[in-house]
């Protein structure tokens, strides 16, 4: 029998006893829930107060017939003394039988021990949850990249200054939310499932809808359902929501990933511009208290104006694309050429390029915006191009999408969109290199090995 098998069989024995002693092991609710402290704020007590927490067991150490216990929760831990013979038997029994990641709630007094530490003397506990797999070493700790990925429950209860990433990220989604909704932006939902997609070039994931018979398409950008609300009359519009493209998995790209987009009637790229610089400088400031930080060794600073760098001088790689480790100053990419932006207005000054744009921060490409191309019969002109391309092969090319061009013969005025990576602005924001350490749960290549 395998090490881990035999400490689980442990438990489950252990497991056994705990019922035996009339005392379930998986309680539905804690009967002291509304009287609950957090362990933050038991820190604000004074000593002697009644007080009772919950959470789970993070250390047991035994002197002397007194054991000494770190209970943690979301807040924080704090440690719990038990002296056996101030207790009852039933609870000297359960105690026997408690193990390292057990989730418990205990009710007593809060003192200071003699070495100053702030703890409860527990005189009520109750097991909430019998942990039956134990947890990985906290000494060694949890460093398998791999296996904190799948296991993210585990990267939580380890390394909790994993958590503090993933409370950063919603911190900059409430950010962006609060800044686009005092601009005046209405939140909106547009369908994930579409009959055609499109808004970018990228290929697609592809289900089957039974009842109707058809295929349908994981949306891979929120545009052109967006553009359809400006041509309805909604003049200033955003989306936060999950896109998916049937793409490769890198430091930078996740199938399965987080957009913002917002579109704006009557701007062009250069509203977006300055819209974009408002918003991720509002939200570094209420994230991180300021304009300065550092990202991968290179200090940024997002002080406005942000740099303005040409497409066509821009560093490229190998394959012509635009290489992002070499823009570490804030910078707006600017004017890309019209044969890779079928859906952006032309540049008056030269019709080959486009007005658009993309921010690039620490070598991160956060986003893309430009003048909406509004102009029914040039659009169409572009699909049936693209249609072509795909029929050669391009699997990104952009589709036909008949419905889109008929909204636009009805009218869309001059508008302005942007589309902002929230995963890659979280990466910027707290200082992480790849993109699967700001997604709680990444796409993972299945393992050969089936875990019992």
């Amino acid at each position: 029998m395998e090490p881990l098998e035999k400490l689980r069989q442990v438990r489950i024995e252990k497991l056994e006893k705990i019922r035996k002693l009339g005392i379930e092991p998986f309680p539905a609710r804690w009967e002291k829930l509304e009287l609950r402290v957090e362990n933050r704020e038991l820190r604000k007590k004074k000593l002697g107060t009644k007080v009772v927490a919950a959470g789970r067991v993070m250390g047991w150490r035994e002197h002397g017939g007194i054991i000494f216990a770190d209970l943690r929760d979301e807040s924080g831990q704090i440690q719990l003394v038990f002296q056996s013979d101030h207790l009852p038997p039933t609870t000297n029994h359960l105690l026997e039988l408690l193990d390292l990641g057990d989730f418990i709630g205990v009710s007593g007094s809060l003192f200071k021990t003699a070495a100053g530490e702030l703890s409860i003397e527990v005189k009520e506990l109750t097991l909430l949850a019998k942990s039956i797999r134990p947890l990985p070493s906290s000494w060694y700790g949890f460093k398998d990249i791999e296996e904190r990925y799948r296991k993210r429950y585990l990267d939580l209860i380890i390394n909790p200054e994993v958590k503090k990433v993933f409370a950063t990220r919603a911190k900059i989604i409430s950010a962006m939310r609060k800044f686009l909704d005092q601009q005046g932006f209405l939140e909106v939902e547009t369908p994930t499932l579409q009959p055609i997609y499109g808004g970018a070039m990228a290929r697609p994931f592809v289900t089957h809808h039974h009842t109707l018979d058809i295929n349908l398409y994981l949306r891979i950008a929120d545009e052109l359902y967006l553009k359809r609300l400006i041509a309805g009359g909604l003049e200033k519009v955003y989306e936060i929501c999950k896109d998916f493209r049937n793409e490769g998995i890198d430091r930078q790209h996740n199938p399965e990933f987080t957009q913002m987009e917002c579109y704006w009637a009557y701007a062009d790229y250069k509203d977006m511009m300055k819209l974009t610089e408002e918003m991720v400088g509002a939200t570094a400031k209420e994230v991180l208290g300021g304009l300065e930080f550092e990202y991968q060794g290179k200090k940024i600073n997002l002080q406005t104006p942000w740099k303005r760098l040409e497409f066509a001088d821009a560093p490229k790689d190998a394959a012509g694309d635009l290489d992002e480790s070499k823009i570490i100053d804030p910078t707006f990419v600017v004017d890309y050429p019209r044969e890779i932006s079928p859906l952006a207005k032309a540049s008056p000054n030269n019709p080959q390029f486009v007005e658009r744009f993309e921010p690039v921060i620490g070598g991160l490409e956060l986003g893309n915006a430009y003048s909406e191309l509004n102009d029914p019969l040039l659009q169409r002109e572009i699909f049936e191009k693209q249609t072509k391309e795909r029929a050669a092969g391009d699997e990104e090319a952009h589709p036909m999408d008949e419905d889109f061009v008929e909204c636009l013969e009805y009218g869309l005025p001059p508008t302005g969109g942007l589309g902002i990576g929230v995963d890659r602005l979280t990466m910027l924001l707290t200082n992480q290199s790849s993109i699967r350490d700001v997604i709680l749960f990444p796409t993972m290549r299945p393992l050969d090995k089936v875990y019992s």
